[in-house]
């Protein structure tokens, strides 16, 4: 086992030894390998590089109790990017492909998976991008797929707290934009209002709709959800908004396991009222929960400032749970690595 200090562990890049490359060229795939080369080679015309055509993903592996590893819904993973590669015209990734890939990069890395208990998890990076020789706005000739991976640490690391964030007066995406794909000018776009949200000493923004600028969209880079007065899971429904893998299952646990209606809906700013409990929820942190909302003049705290709401906690234990093996799993949630 490699001698890495598990629970130390921040977000942050480390070179493990193998990843997965995959090259399109004359309209197909190639078989695809690992290898042990951090850099990539390609051409100084290639579109990633000038026009912004690529697509990413993020996802985790999770060692189990018994020593096994856990990919949590990974077709899911394969779904969103071919949407996203289909938005900016590159080819698909066959999704047999894409979950064999990350199989393989696990299994080559797998002493970089974090022990059961510690927290930590392996973060696999899969992303798409156009190169070959081009200088036109017009799709790349060639492509890469390829996945790295890395341990992380856990997201909290003296236990789950929720944080408080600021409404953004930048929109995150056009009303009919690139939204909906994880695509990376949509991050690249969000690190000047994030900057200044933590420089107001808030976690992240909260960006809303980029049409009229009066119901939520997004909270930084995650899905935003919130708990009514009435035991609803409500979350924003919007043509931009990216569809996250964790806010999809969240929904289906609230409504399944917990018995609570999950409502994919309109949040109004101006209605926070409304909610009891709030988070905003992706692949990094699983849920984060949401204290407060500075919006303009007006601060709105949800269940409290400094402790995380019962609602929000036991979904959290829940989806955890489900990922890391110790609760039982929606039929087709987990693939086994080993």
């Amino acid at each position: 086992m490699v001698d890495i200090k598990w629970e130390e562990l921040g977000f942050s890049y480390i070179k493990t030894p193998y990843r997965y490359i995959s090259y399109w060229k004359d309209g197909a795939w190639d078989e695809g390998k690992l290898t042990e080369d951090n850099m990539i080679h390609i051409n100084e015309g290639s579109t990633a590089l000038h026009y912004g055509q690529e697509a990413f993903e993020g996802l985790k592996a999770y060692r189990t109790k018994e020593g096994g590893i856990n990919l949590f819904r990974p077709e899911q993973n394969a779904k969103r990017l071919n949407r996203s590669a289909e938005r900016m015209m590159m080819p698909e990734v066959p999704q047999d492909k894409f979950i064999d890939a990350l199989k393989e990069v696990v299994l080559a890395n797998e002493e970089y998976v974090p022990p059961y208990g510690t927290g930590a998890t392996l973060y696999l990076r899969p992303f798409l991008i156009g190169v070959g020789p081009n200088i036109g706005v017009n799709p790349a000739p060639e492509y890469i797929f390829s996945i790295f991976c890395m341990p992380v640490g856990p997201y909290f690391k003296g236990g789950m707290a929720p944080t408080n964030f600021i409404v953004s007066e930048y929109d995150r995406a056009a009303p009919h934009g690139t939204g909906a794909a994880k695509v990376g000018g949509n991050y690249a776009s969000s690190l000047l209002p994030g900057q200044e949200a933590h420089d107001r000493n808030f976690s992240d923004c909260i960006y809303l709709d980029p049409a009229t600028h009066t119901k939520i969209e997004e909270v930084g880079s995650a899905n935003f959800f919130a708990i009514s007065k009435d035991n609803q899971f409500v979350t924003p429904t919007s043509p931009s908004i990216l569809p996250s893998i964790t806010k999809y299952s969240l929904l289906q646990l609230a409504e399944e396991r917990f018995g609570m209606e999950a409502v994919e809906g309109d949040v109004y700013i101006d209605k926070l009222d409304d909610y009891v409990e709030a988070g905003a929820c992706g692949t990094a942190a699983v849920i984060s929960p949401i204290a407060g909302i500075q919006n303009g003049d007006n601060f709105h705290v949800f269940y409290s400032e400094t402790e995380v709401g019962p609602v929000t906690k036991k979904l959290y234990d829940e989806l955890v749970g489900i990922q890391y093996g110790d609760v039982e799993a929606p039929a087709g949630w987990i693939e086994k690595v080993k």
